[in-house]
C-alpha cells in the first residue's frame, strides 16, 4: 500500500503540479485572512476591513476574462506557460509592494495592490487549470488533482497560519509579505521547467470564437445538461454540512473557539490532504465513474459524524474524530471532482470551460448558507445534519444515470454531438437564459434600492420567478439528456 501511495509522486509532472499548486494557493490568504489580521493589528476600522472582503470577487468572476487567455498567446513560452509566467511575475511584484505599505497610512494604495494580486492570482488559476487539463492523460487526472490539492493546501497553511506566526513573533508584517513574495519563486521555476502542451487543438482565432465557441461546444454535446446538473448536485450534501461547521462546534456543541480553531483548522487540513492523496492513489485503479460513486457515498455518509456529535455529550476526541472523517472523505471527493471537471473540457477552450465549470461548482457552496441557517432554526442541529446526508442522494442518483456519458467522456474526444429533440433543448436554454436575466434584473434593482436611487415594491416575486424558470430549464435539459442517452443505448 505504501508503494502504491508513493507512486502518485513518481509520475512525470508530479513535482511541477505540486509547485504550481503551491503557487496557486499562496496568494489567497495574503488578500483575505492574513491581510485582515494585519489591518486589525494596525487599528483599521471594522467597516473598512469588511469592505476588503470584496477583493475575493475576482475568484468568482474569473470566467469573464478566461476567453482572453484562450484567444491570445504571449510571444514567449507558449499559450499556457507564457500566461503563467506573466501572472507569476505580477504576483511577486504585487505581494512585495504590499509589504512596502502600512495599512494605517497607505490604505487606498494597499487596496489597489490587493485587487491586483487577487486578479493575477485568479488569472494564474485559470491558466494552471487549463495547463493540467491539457497535459494530463485521463488515467493521471485523479493523481494530478490530488497532488494539486496537496500543494494548494500547504500554501494556504504557509500564507495563513505560518505567516501570522512569523509576523507576530519574528519578522513583522512587511518582512513577512516580502518573504511570501520570495516563496512564489519555486512556482516560477516550475513554469520554466514545465513543458508546453503540444497535442492540443488549434486555439481560437477571434475573440468571438474564444467567447461563444466554448459555450456552443459545450451545450451542443449530448450530455451537457446532465453534466451541469451533476456538477451542482455532486457536493451539495457536503456543502450543507460544511456551511455552518464553526458555528455548530462553538454554539451548537459548546466547544471553545480556541479548541475549534486548533482541531478544525489543523486536523481538518491534514485530513483533507490525506484524503486527496489517498483518493488520487485509488483513482489509478478505478474508472472515473466508480471513483465518483465510491467517494460520493463516503462524502454523504461522513456527514453522519456531525449528526453523532450533535446527539452525544461534547468531548474533544469526538470532535477530532468527526472533523477528521468528514475532511478525509471530502478530500477524496475533491480529487475525483477535479478530475471530472478536467474530463469535461475541450482542449481548444480548456481555460474558458474549466473556469466556467469551476464557477458553477461553487454555486452550492456559496448559496446553501442562508438555507442552512433557516433549516437549523426550523429543525435543530441533529435533523439538519441528517438532512445533509439526504441532500447528497440526488447527486448520487444523477451520477448513476450519467454512467455511460462519463465513460465516453473519459475515453475519447471529441465529445458526441446532440442528435435528438433540438426544439426541446432550445426551450430549455431559453428558460435558463430568461431566468438568469430576471435574477440579474433583481440584483440590479436591489442595488439601486439599497443606494436610494430608486424606490421599488417588493422584489421577491422577481427573484422567485427567475429561480423557478432556471430550475425548470435545467430540469428539462437534464431530462432530455437522460432520455437521449437511453434512446442511443437502445438503438
Amino acid at each position: 500500500m505504501d508503494n502504491q501511495f508513493l507512486r502518485i509522486f513518481t509520475q512525470r509532472n508530479a513535482a511541477i503540479l505540486l509547485l504550481l499548486g503551491f503557487a496557486s494557493g499562496l496568494p489567497l490568504a495574503l488578500t483575505s485572512g492574513t491581510l485582515q489580521a494585519w489591518m486589525t493589528v494596525e487599528g483599521v476600522d471594522l467597516k473598512t476591513i469588511g469592505f476588503f472582503s470584496l477583493v475575493g470577487q475576482a475568484y468568482v468572476f474569473k470566467f469573464l476574462w478566461s476567453p482572453l487567455m484562450d484567444r491570445f498567446t504571449p510571444s514567449f513560452l507558449g499559450r499556457r506557460r507564457g500566461w503563467l509566467l506573466i501572472t507569476q511575475l505580477l504576483l511577486i511584484g504585487g505581494i512585495a509592494l504590499m509589504g512596502c505599505m502600512e495599512p494605517s497610512h497607505h490604505l487606498t494604495l494597499l487596496a489597489a495592490l490587493a485587487v491586483l494580486v487577487a486578479f493575477c492570482s485568479a488569472s494564474q488559476d485559470i491558466v494552471f487549470d487549463a495547463w493540467k487539463t491539457d497535459i494530463l492523460p485521463p488515467e493521471e487526472r485523479g493523481s494530478g488533482a490530488a497532488i494539486t490539492v496537496l500543494g494548494y493546501r500547504l500554501a494556504m497553511l504557509v500564507s495563513g497560519g505560518l505567516a501570522l506566526w512569523l509576523a507576530d513573533r519574528y519578522l513583522g508584517w512587511q518582512a513577512t509579505y516580502w518573504l511570501m513574495a520570495l516563496m512564489m519563486l519555486p512556482g516560477l521555476i516550475a513554469t520554466l521547467l514545465a513543458r508546453e502542451p503540444t497535442d492540443v487543438a488549434t486555439r481560437p482565432h477571434t475573440l468571438e470564437e474564444a467567447v461563444m465557441a466554448p459555450l456552443r461546444d459545450f451545450f451542443n454535446r449530448n450530455n451537457a445538461w446532465l453534466m451541469l446538473s451533476l456538477i451542482v448536485l455532486y457536493k451539495l450534501g457536503d456543502a450543507f454540512a460544511a456551511s455552518l461547521t464553526t458555528t455548530f462546534l462553538i454554539r451548537g456543541v459548546g466547544f471553545s473557539a480556541g479548541d475549534v480553531g486548533l482541531v478544525n483548522k489543523s486536523l481538518g487540513l491534514l485530513a483533507t490532504i490525506i484524503g486527496a492523496l489517498y483518493g488520487g492513489m485509488l483513482m489509478q485503479r478505478l474508472s472515473l465513474f466508480r471513483a465518483l460513486m465510491l467517494f460520493g457515498m463516503l462524502q454523504a455518509f461522513s456527514n453522519l459524524a456531525w449528526w453523532l456529535l450533535s446527539v452525544t455529550p461534547p468531548h474533544m476526541w469526538s470532535m477530532a474524530s468527526a472533523v477528521f472523517v468528514e475532511n478525509l472523505c471530502g478530500g477524496m471527493g475533491t480529487a475525483a471532482f477535479v478530475a471530472l471537471l478536467m474530463s469535461l473540457c475541450n482542449r481548444s477552450f480548456s481555460a474558458t470551460q474549466f473556469a466556467l465549470l469551476s464557477a458553477l461548482s461553487a454555486v452550492g457552496r456559496v448559496y446553501v448558507g442562508p438555507a442552512a441557517g433557516w433549516l437549523v432554526e426550523l429543525w435543530g442541529w441533529p435533523t439538519f445534519y441528517a438532512f445533509s446526508v439526504v441532500a447528497a442522494l440526488p447527486g448520487l442518483l444523477l451520477l448513476a444515470a450519467s454512467k455511460q456519458s462519463l465513460l465516453q467522456s473519459q475515453e475519447s474526444q471529441p465529445f458526441n454531438p446532440r442528435q435528438h429533440w433540438p426544439s426541446g433543448y432550445r426551450w430549455a436554454l431559453r428558460l435558463l437564459v430568461t431566468g438568469g436575466a430576471l435574477l440579474a434584473l433583481w440584483l440590479l434593482a436591489l442595488a439601486l434600492g439599497a443606494s436610494g436611487l430608486l424606490r421599488l415594491p417588493s422584489l421577491l416575486p422577481l427573484f422567485n420567478v427567475g429561480c423557478l424558470l432556471m430550475l425548470i430549464g435545467i430540469f428539462t435539459g437534464t431530462l432530455l439528456d437522460y432520455l437521449a442517452q437511453r434512446k442511443t443505448l437502445s438503438a
